[in-house]
Order: structure tokens, then sequence, then C-alpha cells
């Protein structure tokens, strides 16, 4: 559950939001006598469903900045020579992805061996590594990291993520209120206003966290998509090498820190049937072994 991504996470807050005020303005008018337009739900669902997630989507390179601190590099200020490698590396592996809009790059401190890709599109990216992946792993290997989440930004997964989220947050939307207008009729006319809000919440946060199940199990597969990526960009040999020293180094380091989980590189080793529900990365076995049968 600590591996849920941030996107999910503000997601929720947002959605939960833009439901709060619509209840409390009254705008959301869907009910007709005893009963519920259903055409009238639907159109309200998704917009406020697709709302949440777009709303989500354009905060997630500046949120990805605030959460982690991270430290972005100008190309053309006073950089290290490692900076200007890892500079150098992301534009080079950009270009080789066709795109025509050099992302961000950043680096943020912390000790846990990961990088992490995110932003609104294609041409408004970001690309960050943690200071323990430079401090740990070789060149050979970090190049294969930065093809993986150039890839990410390549394939639009960022996008699509959302896309999936908003369709999720619309079913999400649709049979809370149902559930909860069935509910708020079963009780006196004095408080029925106040139960419906209520149940419209808590329906919501449940559905959410069921529905989050499913954009997981979409970002473990965008992830096996990203790996063949960046075996494209940097070479297969490279790619495994970066996830075979990611799973040497993911037991030693500490791993709890809230992250955007979604796109970063490695989800460590799900453990139990729960753990890997909601995980959003593949087993690192499975990914590395998946590579070498390419």
């Amino acid at each position: 559950m600590k591996r849920i991504g941030l996107f999910l996470l503000v997601n929720l807050l947002v959605l939960t939001t833009i439901i709060i005020v619509t209840s409390v303005l009254g705008v959301n008018r869907y009910v007709e006598g005893q009963g519920i337009n259903y055409a009238s739900l639907l159109v309200f669902a998704a917009v406020v469903g697709f709302s949440g997630a777009l709303i989500s989507l354009a905060l997630s390179r500046w949120m990805a900045k605030q959460m982690m601190r991270v430290h972005v590099l100008d190309p053309r200020g006073n950089l290290t020579a490692q900076e200007r490698r890892l500079v150098e590396m992301v534009h080079e592996m950009s270009r080789r992805a066709g795109l025509k809009v050099m992302p961000e790059v950043g680096i943020y401190q912390s000790p846990e061996v990961n990088a992490f890709a995110t932003g609104p599109t294609r041409n408004r990216a970001l690309v960050a590594v943690s200071t323990g992946l430079l401090g740990r792993m070789d060149q050979d290997a970090v190049e294969g990291v930065i093809a993986h989440e150039v890839a990410h930004i390549a394939n639009g997964d960022m996008v699509t993520m959302t896309l999936v989220q908003g369709v999720i947050n619309t079913f999400v939307v649709f049979l809370s209120r149902i559930i909860a207008h069935a509910i708020a009729s079963t009780v006196r006319s004095e408080v029925a206003h106040v139960v419906h809000i209520v149940a419209i919440i808590v329906f919501q946060i449940l559905f959410s966290i069921l529905g989050s199940i499913a954009v997981l199990a979409f970002s473990r597969h965008r992830e096996y998509r990203a790996d063949g990526g960046g075996a494209e960009l940097a070479g297969k040999e490279k790619m495994i090498r970066a996830l075979t020293a990611l799973k040497k180094n993911v037991e030693l380091v500490d791993t709890e820190q809230t992250a955007l989980q979604t796109m970063k590189i490695s989800g460590g080793k799900p453990r139990g049937a729960l753990a890997r529900l909601f995980s959003s990365h593949p087993d690192l076995d499975d990914r590395i072994r998946r590579l070498q049968q390419m």
C-alpha cells in the first residue's frame, strides 16, 4: 500500500475536493423527483472524473519537483562533470526517441537507487535520478535507466495513464452516487442530504482504491513496454544491466520515501499477493527474463 503512486493520491484528493464542492453547491443536478437521471449522471461523472485526472496530470511535474525536492539542471549553467554527462545522456536518448523538445533533467537527494519520468506532455517532461543511483551504478547501467525513462516519455505513458484514470474515475463517481442515493432514500428527509454527501465521499474513496488496482495493472504493462523501448534506445545488454543493478541494490536502501512510483524504474520486489496487486511495477526478475528473451 505504501507504493501507490503520487499520481493516484493527487487524483483522489482532487476528485474528492470536486465532489465536496459540487455537492455543497448543489450543481450536480442528476436527481429528478425520487429517481436518478442516469444519462445526466453519466455526463456529470465523466466531466468530474476526467477533470480530476487531467488536473493531476497538469500538476504532476510540479508536484514531483516539490515532493522529491528535485534540483533541475540548467544545460547552460555551471554544471559538474557528472551533471553534464547526465544532461547530455538524457538529451541524446531523447533525440534517438524522436522527441522534439528535450525534457528537464534533475537530481534528487535520496539513498534509493531509482529514477522517474513525469510531466503533462512529451514536450513538458522531467527526467530525474536519485543521488543513490548516480553513486551506485556504473555508466552503462545509468544509460539503461535513462533510456527506460525516456521511453516512458516517448510512449506517452503519462497521458495514457491519465486517460485510463479518467475512465476509472467516471465509473467511481457514477457508482458511488447510485449507491449513495439508494442509502439516502432509506433515512428521514431531514438528514437525507447529509447522509447522501457522506455516503458519496465514503464510497468514492472505496471505489477509488479498488479502481487503482486496474490502473496499477495497466502501469505494470507499460513498464514492460518501457523496458523494451529502453533496450531499443540503449541496447538490450545495458537495459538488462540496469535492472540487474537495481535488483542488487533494492534491498540495501530505504525505499519508503514517497515518490512518483507510477513512473519510477523500480518498484522493488512485491511481497505477497496483496502487495503484487497494488504494485505499480512487475517483479524485476520477470522484467529481466523478458528482456533476455527478446
